[in-house]
């Protein structure tokens, strides 16, 4: 069996991996994401997830390498908050509105790349004041794309989604499995 390597930092992208049915290792990408100014989410994010598989699997040619990347957008690319103040903004513009998560994946085998976007729709319910301070208290939404995480203490906020979770989460797990199955 090819040796399957996610070229990806997040623990959360680790721990969606290990629910699937293959053995895997992870190699950090050090792929500069500000390098990519598309202002396409679609494009951005496939962009991205190409600039982490790729960089790795230089290192590691004989095996399936998976890059990935999450991005939150409404009317604009919504990244990681830098400070308090942008993580409020970024929250209040979502509060009560319905905005689109981008998850993008290349995986890398031989020289050959594999890619795919999963989208979701995700509605806020409308967030107070004291809600978005009282969660921007607890530091969840500083590594975070859109200022949150659905999986964490930002699932208080989500009214409803029409898409796949885990691909908010940070990895589409049904996809990326159909397509390991094709690799493997």
């Amino acid at each position: 069996m090819m040796t399957i390597i996610l070229a990806s930092q997040s623990p959360r992208r680790k721990e969606l991996m290990n629910m699937l049915p293959y053995p895997f290792t992870v190699y950090p990408s050090t792929f500069d994401e500000s390098t990519i100014t598309d202002q396409n989410p679609e494009t951005a994010v496939l962009k991205i997830a190409e600039g982490k598989a790729a960089e790795v699997a230089k290192e590691f040619p004989d095996s399936i390498v998976i890059g990935s990347d999450t991005i939150v957008f409404y009317e604009q690319i919504l990244g990681k908050p830098k400070s308090a103040e942008e993580a409020r903004d970024m929250l209040s513009r979502l509060s009560g509105k319905t905005h689109t998560v981008y998850t993008g994946v290349v995986l890398i085998k031989n020289g050959v790349k594999t890619s795919f976007t999963e989208r979701t729709d995700v509605t806020f319910w409308e967030l107070s004041e004291k809600e978005i301070s009282d969660y921007i208290e607890t530091t969840d939404p500083f590594d975070k794309a859109g200022a949150y995480g659905i999986q964490s203490g930002g699932a208080l906020f989500v009214k409803s989604i029409t898409g796949d979770y885990y691909a908010v989460v940070g990895l589409p797990l049904s996809r990326l499995n159909k397509e390991l199955a094709l690799l493997t």
